[in-house]
């Protein structure tokens, strides 16, 4: 059954909205590192630490109100199940952009592009659905469009994937190891969107629950 809460218990809210626009953020410099010059990615590399870092002090500050607070506007399992999926979304992007800087990857397939395009629709979609979490019934294109965009994040995987392993031309023996972190950074890209699919299910299961 619902009940009326405090404003006090509404501040779960803010940090969840907080957590998704630094979430966007990291998407956006993702998307940029992976279209600059190898020469400049290390800049924008650390600012996708740095806003992995800001995700990390946003999930803390959740757990500390999570600790702290009697009644919650939700299953305290299910705030808990939610702060930790938004932050596995954007240590997943930070890992993709630390290992194309650590490995020095030069020229990157035009399907990444594509992946962290796709990344940034999930974020937007994120950013915008978590400031109406209080409103869990309105929400529901909002777990449908990110479950869509993951059908389509899950073709470009399998498509980088059959490129990268079974090219039309055999690549010569010095290309395997650049073969190997490239399906490295691919495979991380798709954890990162099956990251954000967790969190749009988690919305989903939170709304069922309080319907």
């Amino acid at each position: 059954m619902a009940f009326r809460l405090s404003p006090h218990e509404r501040g779960f809210y803010p940090l969840f909205t907080q957590a998704a626009q630094n979430i966007a953020a990291g998407a956006d410099l993702l998307a940029e590192l992976v279209a600059a010059d190898p020469a400049d990615r290390a800049a924008f590399a650390t600012q996708v630490k740095d806003a992995e870092h800001a995700g990390d002090t946003l999930t803390h500050d959740i757990m500390i109100k999570l600790n702290s607070t009697f009644v919650t506007p939700f299953d305290r399992e299910d705030i808990y199940r939610l702060a930790s999926s938004l932050d596995d979304v954007m240590d997943k992007i930070e890992e993709a952009a630390d290992r194309i800087v650590l490995y020095r990857l030069d020229t990157l397939p035009s399907g990444i592009a594509v992946q962290c395009r796709l990344l940034q629709r999930c974020a937007a979609a994120t950013a915008e659905a978590m400031p109406r979490l209080e409103k869990l019934a309105q929400l529901k294109e909002y777990w449908i469009n990110v479950n869509s965009i993951e059908e389509e994040a899950d073709d470009v995987y399998r498509t980088l994937l059959a490129d990268l392993l079974a090219p039309a031309d055999a690549s010569p023996p010095t290309a395997v190891l650049t073969v190997l972190k490239l399906k490295e950074v691919v495979e991380i890209l798709e954890d990162a969107a099956d990251a954000f699919e967790t969190v749009a299910n988690t919305v989903e299961s939170i709304a069922v629950k309080e319907s």
